[in-house]
């Protein structure tokens, strides 16, 4: 299901998984250090040097912040979406 299909979700049902996942993603503070690295254009390898995770790791993270609406994958990287340009709100 597309990010624009759960902002304009039909149900209370579907909003709230929309707000719990998207919650979760950002919660982490890693997770929050990787949306700020993506958006300076780090790739994955750039990623886990700078934050001291294995692959399988960022990986797992990734998986989260895209499950959670906050980035998508854009040819061989990934790109913030709207949602994950929270970062830009919140304190390092």
């Amino acid at each position: 299901m597309s990010v624009e299909k759960w902002i304009k979700a039909k149900t209370i049902e579907e909003a709230e998984e929309y707000h719990k996942r998207y919650n979760y993603a950002i919660t982490n503070p890693i997770r929050r250090k990787i949306l700020r690295l993506i958006d300076e254009g780090k790739n994955e390898e750039e990623i886990m040097l700078e934050t001291n995770l294995t692959e399988k790791q960022l990986r797992y993270h990734l998986k989260i912040l895209e499950w959670g609406f906050c980035i998508e994958r854009k040819g061989n990287g990934w790109v913030l979406t709207k949602e994950g340009r929270i970062i830009d709100k919140i304190k390092k």
